[in-house]
């Protein structure tokens, strides 16, 4: 999967994928264009990308503040027209998507690259506020406007200064971002006419892009003849050596997405077994090959439903990274998997458990800078006020039979978990420090690693194979072998080893992604993410 989704960029700079925030104001080297998108007063708040709107005369107050060069004004003026001055990067929810590809993308250019191109401190602080769970119900709209005007203005700047000679255009960098709702058959054919222009096209410098934009061509011309008829059988109607027209409908299904290429009787036979195989492979489903009640639910999922998920990974896709040269570590939490990777070479992967809906995983990029063995667990306030005091208040011996202490007393008392065997973070932790309080570790709950969906969590992400990442990890520092690590996992006393150089991490969400194989994925939308993209996405 990992192979599907990051790829070495094959230009010596960035492509405008590996955007980053830009510092100065004053692009280099510009092709002056002094055209303006005229306004697009077929926008409106009905059909709008963000129901969020800004009034033109702060854009200029921005403009003549920031004193923005000329080249940079004309560009912002044009950027809103063509949005009729709707919002980019927020709405009246908070961020949109693209914000958060855009952020983290930055951020991780700025930690983990020579580019010497740094985020503006004042903004850097303004969205590490932003990122606070009540900001949105307490921050005033100014604070909102000079955030979207300035991430609109960095935009900018860096597309400028990179693309002068013409790779992006104006109005492709304009529909970048999305503007306008429309049926997923619209939004698909403006992609693929955006990609026909192969000036403006950057499916050839993503690769993972480029594949997935294959099958939104696919799925465009399935959707287009009609999609597929709905499977109306149960999976007691699919039994070796039956013969039915059930059984004639569902190899009718599965040719259609390429995943049956056998003969149309009404036998199940061994063809039909090893498609239904594939099928599940491809849904995030153990391979049985037989056909049970989760294979019918993903089977009868609508084509539109398909293509308007591609549509929505597609634009996930556009902030993917440049891969990088040095070790990363990849979670792609609808996958349940961790991807350690080198350069090009996906060296292992491995299952994971993520957070729970009420305990979500969040999406962010951050740096593994230490392996804790035998570690404690503190255990969160809120974990403590909503589970633990209540348990204690049932039973007076919680604490001593769960290997547990208080730390300090309170009217919400500071507790941590002695490390052992019980201990809910089992033998090792891995720290990329977040705001988030986001890590990796092991768990004694090991029968949840065989479950198709893994969303058990309180946020953190539980790993399959927690011995293989520390030797891993470890294998440059060579005082730590093997059995050294083994003893310190068992030996009770907390032990914390910092890495000689940090490894970034990767926290991502795709639903749809195309492997190293050619093989398109589709994943469960666990926390909903795009459900809420469709709503302003689509018509």
């Amino acid at each position: 999967m990992a192979h599907g989704l990051i790829y070495t960029m094959s230009m010596n700079k960035y492509f405008f994928l590996a955007l980053v925030l830009l510092a100065c104001n004053n692009p280099k080297n510009l092709k002056e264009d002094t055209k303006v998108t005229p306004r697009d007063v077929s926008i409106t708040k009905a059909n709008a990308y963000s129901d969020v709107f800004l009034d033109s005369t702060s854009m200029e107050a921005f403009i003549t503040e920031q004193k923005l060069s000329d080249t940079l004004a004309l560009r912002m003026r044009s950027f809103y027209n063509a949005r009729n001055y709707q919002y980019a990067w927020f709405n009246s929810t908070g961020f949109t998507e693209q914000t958060l590809g855009f952020w983290n993308l930055q951020e991780y250019i700025q930690n983990y690259t020579s580019d010497s191109l740094q985020i503006p401190a004042s903004l850097q602080k303004q969205m590490d506020v932003m990122f606070g769970d009540d900001y949105f119900k307490v921050a005033d709209n100014n604070k909102i406007r000079e955030t979207e005007l300035q991430l609109t203005n960095q935009f900018l700047a860096y597309s400028l200064n990179t693309m002068g000679d013409g790779l992006i255009n104006r109005e492709a960098l304009e529909s970048f971002i999305p503007k306008k709702k429309a049926s997923a058959i619209a939004v698909t054919e403006e992609i693929l006419k955006i990609d026909s222009d192969k000036k403006n096209s950057y499916s050839e410098s993503n690769k993972a892009y480029g594949a997935l934009l294959k099958e939104l061509k696919k799925y465009h011309e399935i959707v287009k003849n009609g999609g597929w008829q709905k499977i109306d059988a149960s999976p007691k109607d699919f039994k070796s050596g039956d013969s039915s027209s059930h059984i004639v409908a569902l190899k009718s299904r599965l040719r259609i997405t390429e995943d049956y290429n056998g003969d149309s009787s009404n036998v199940l036979n061994d063809d039909l077994t090893k498609a239904i195989e594939r099928f599940e492979l491809r849904h995030g489903l153990s391979p049985t090959g037989k056909v049970s009640t989760k294979f019918l639910e993903e089977a009868n999922v609508p084509a539109e439903e398909r293509l308007k998920q591609i549509l929505i990974n597609l634009d996930r896709m556009q902030w993917l990274i440049q891969r990088p040269q040095h070790r990363l570590l990849m979670v792609n939490i609808p996958e349940f998997k961790l991807h350690v990777m080198e350069g090009e070479k996906d060296v292992f992967s491995m299952n994971v458990v993520v957070g729970k809906a009420a305990h979500q995983t969040v999406i962010f990029t951050g740096g593994l800078n230490q392996v804790v063995f035998s570690p404690y667990w503190n255990v969160p306030t809120s974990i403590v006020k909503n589970e633990i005091l209540p348990d204690i208040e049932a039973n007076s011996n919680y604490l001593a039979e769960n290997n547990m202490e208080i730390v300090e007393d309170g009217p919400v008392p500071v507790i941590r978990q002695k490390p052992g065997a019980s201990n809910a973070l089992g033998k090792v932790k891995f720290l990329f420090p977040n705001k988030f309080n986001i890590y990796f570790h092991d768990t004694p709950a090991k029968s949840l690693f065989g479950n198709d969906a893994r969303a058990y969590s309180h946020g953190c992400i539980r790993l399959a194979e927690p011995n293989k990442l520390a030797e891993y990890l470890l294998k440059d520092q060579s005082e730590w072998t093997k059995d050294k690590m083994q003893a310190a996992m068992n030996s009770g006393v907390e032990k914390t080893v910092v890495l000689k150089e940090k490894v970034p991490v990767l926290i991502t969400y795709y639903t749809a992604w195309v492997d190293e194989n050619g093989l398109l994925h589709f994943a469960p939308d666990i926390y909903k993410h795009d459900q809420q993209v469709k709503q302003y996405r689509f018509l």
